[in-house]
């Protein structure tokens, strides 16, 4: 693993290079909110890496990177990556999105359709009703859906051992969760015009509507659909055999 900053649009982005280049596009990584590559992706970046390079990056604010005074917002996000590739000579590349990171994937694959060859899509929505009510409006008592305060705890505590500034981690819970939710969606329109190949992820007990989900996989051309059983959004990347079980033969089939 190569461990690099790079300098994009302000920011001094964080991103790890592993594997190898080869004849497939390199695939890149983009964490849930409020996640580091390690603890979105660390159970199966190896893998991942065996068959080509991996590009795994870490968004404004959040891992190593430091945050700037900007918003958080769903295009700053796609343009950050779009541009780090760049300086990479990267003109094409398979992505693997997990929450924040699947709502930058389907960002980029709208913005930006020419440097998406194919794409994972986990646990991310295309518009705001495509959440469980009880996530649109987390203050409700008990809900099964989101993450326990042992999670968050996890996550804070993940993010200070690595963080340019261990104490910013509320700032970024709220920037992130008020870009989230300043979210307007895109429209059906939108989705059909995806060219890209498309996994689409969700656990059954997912932030997402099965719906919704379902949706999402009708609307996109050329997509498939994974329900995962006894799923909720934090138990989506748990299991790795599981995941580079469906993820593997996505990115590595014609």
């Amino acid at each position: 693993m190569n461990a690099h900053y790079a300098p994009v649009n302000g920011l001094e982005m964080y991103y790890e290079l592993h594997g190898a280049p080869g004849e497939d596009p390199p695939l890149v990584l983009l964490h849930g909110g409020l996640l580091t590559i390690e603890t979105a992706f660390g159970a199966i970046l190896p893998a991942l890496a065996e068959r080509r390079q991996v590009i795994a990056i870490e968004l404004q604010g959040h891992g190593h990177t430091a945050d700037i005074d900007r918003e958080i917002s769903l295009d700053y996000l796609a343009g950050d990556v779009v541009a780090l590739l760049g300086q990479l000579a990267i003109d094409k590349a398979d992505f693997f999105g997990f929450s924040l990171g699947g709502l930058v994937n389907l960002t980029v694959a709208i913005r930006h359709p020419d440097v998406v060859n194919k794409m994972v899509v986990a646990s991310a929505g295309y518009r705001q009703d495509g959440y469980h009510e009880d996530v649109r409006a987390p203050g409700r008592p008990e809900s099964h859906r989101m993450p326990t305060q042992s999670a968050f705890q996890a996550m804070a505590d993940a993010y200070a051992r690595v963080a340019p500034d261990p104490g910013h981690f509320p700032e970024i819970l709220a920037k992130t969760s008020a870009a989230v939710a300043a979210f307007e969606g895109w429209s059906p329109e939108e989705l059909r015009a995806i060219g890209a190949p498309t996994l689409i992820m969700v656990g059954d007990t997912d932030f997402i509507r099965l719906e919704h989900a379902i949706e999402m996989f009708e609307l996109i051309p050329n997509a498939q659909l994974a329900v995962l059983p006894g799923t909720t959004h934090m138990q989506v990347m748990c299991d790795a055999d599981r995941l580079l079980s469906l993820v593997g033969p996505f990115l590595d089939g014609g």
